[in-house]
């Protein structure tokens, strides 16, 4: 007799989990765009504009873990309609009052929010769309992160442009307008993340979830079930290579144009930020052409493949002339589109039991983000930024590594290939 319980499929979950994924993305990845204006108009350092990141980054360090706890007590959807009214709160009081102090507050709430919906939708998108579909849904969820992630600076561009004073606009535009002061325009944009995680919330709780049952080991109450995954040699090792491949993604993006700036006297305003902006452009391709792989190949292959591509690129970003770095930084886009799915799907595949406090220490490794575009800042001062880049290759190699150990229960189900009766 089978004693797992039946697994509530439903597609709907999953495309509610990847509209959930498209504001995470709209939000997160305008930070970058945002950093010049607010360097310019509070008057703050480079530093200090880089605390905005950390305090958003380290926020999943702090609360993924006891999010995992508040998902087996509360449920999927409670936890997700707290976390969207605290982005919501977050959102709304920068909108409100747009200082430096307030932003740094705000972007605490938010990443909080943010790190509990993530712990919450990734085994709830594993649950939906089926254990051996996981690795192609979590893909799929990467190509709508990166949609989100390109459209969020044309968003802000076109603010940018249309609340300039004389320019006619549309009655929502002036609506920003008026809520927004002259000077901080940029700042309008949190008015859009009040709106976008607000209707979230009415979303979430007006929707009638199918009840998703979980198996006893997937309980994610009790301290003793995280002990014992920490004593896991491979719970350790993905979680250490979640923290190095969100250090590759956002190290990298980080710093696209200000090396294009100085060593090649790219505009940082034209080219640097267009080269930011296919960055994520390209991940998104790349999520496109990975999902069909994921379908044809071991997740491991393709993995391992995408890898060594993005570490050849990252090779002639560094290395190479003006022209070629200007377009290999957003081929690394390209070939780090599929790291994070296959990384979650292979860790989730390989352990038996307790996904749900496994999901919180796989987000907490999201901290990466804050940390390596530090340390490369950091080395950058003292060895030039080109050497502070060549950290990538550490983080890069760590995650190629992921291809040749990891071992799932599971395997991400192939084209033609029968399933066991």
């Amino acid at each position: 007799m089978n004693s797992k319980p039946q697994r509530a499929r439903s597609l709907f979950i999953v495309w509610l989990v990847f509209l959930i994924f498209i504001v995470i993305s709209f939000v997160t990845n305008i930070l970058g765009p945002l950093v010049p204006f607010i360097i310019r108009d509070f008057h703050v350092s480079e530093g200090m504009a880089g605390t905005l990141a950390l305090a958003f980054f380290i926020a999943y360090g702090v609360f993924s873990i006891p999010a995992g706890f508040l998902v087996e007590r509360w449920g999927e959807k409670k936890l997700m309609v707290t976390s969207f009214v605290l982005c919501t709160a977050g959102a709304l009081s920068f909108a409100l009052e747009p200082t430096y102090s307030i932003a740094i507050v705000s972007l605490f709430a938010i990443g909080a929010g943010f790190a509990a919906l993530q712990v919450a939708i990734n085994p709830l998108l594993r649950v939906a769309g089926g254990e051996e579909h996981f690795a192609y849904y979590s893909a799929f969820a990467q190509l709508v992160f990166g949609a989100a992630s390109f459209v969020s600076p044309l968003v802000l561009a076109y603010l940018l442009d249309h609340l300039k004073p004389g320019v006619p606009h549309g009655a929502a535009v002036s609506l920003l307008a008026r809520l927004t002061p002259p000077a901080l325009p940029w700042a309008s944009m949190y008015w859009l993340f009040t709106l976008a995680t607000a209707v979230m919330v009415v979303i979430v709780a007006a929707v009638r979830l199918p009840s998703v049952e979980r198996t006893a080991d997937e309980s994610a109450g009790t301290l003793g079930m995280y002990r014992e995954l920490l004593r896991n040699r491979v719970v350790v090792l993905y979680f250490l290579m979640i923290f190095a491949y969100v250090g590759c993604e956002q190290g990298t993006s980080y710093w696209i144009s200000q090396f294009l700036f100085r060593y090649h006297g790219y505009n940082p305003d034209v080219q640097g930020a267009s080269a930011v902006a296919y960055f994520w452009g390209l991940m998104t391709v790349g999520c496109l052409i990975g999902m069909l792989l994921l379908k044809l190949f071991d997740s491991r292959r393709v993995l391992i493949a995408f890898s060594t591509g993005a570490i050849a690129m990252l090779t002639l970003a560094l290395f190479g002339p003006a022209h070629v770095s200007l377009l290999a930084f957003p081929a690394v886009g390209l070939f780090a589109s599929i790291m994070w799915p296959t990384i979650v799907s292979l860790a989730l595949n390989s352990v038996p039991s307790h996904h749900g406090p496994f999901a919180g220490i796989l987000c907490t490794g999201i901290m990466g983000g804050a940390v390596f575009p530090f340390l490369i800042g950091q080395l950058a001062d003292h060895f030039g930024l080109r050497n502070g880049m060549l950290l990538l290759y550490v983080t890069f190699g760590c995650v190629l590594s992921v291809g040749f150990w990891a071992r799932p229960l599971i395997n991400n189900a192939l084209i033609g290939e029968r399933k066991n009766p």
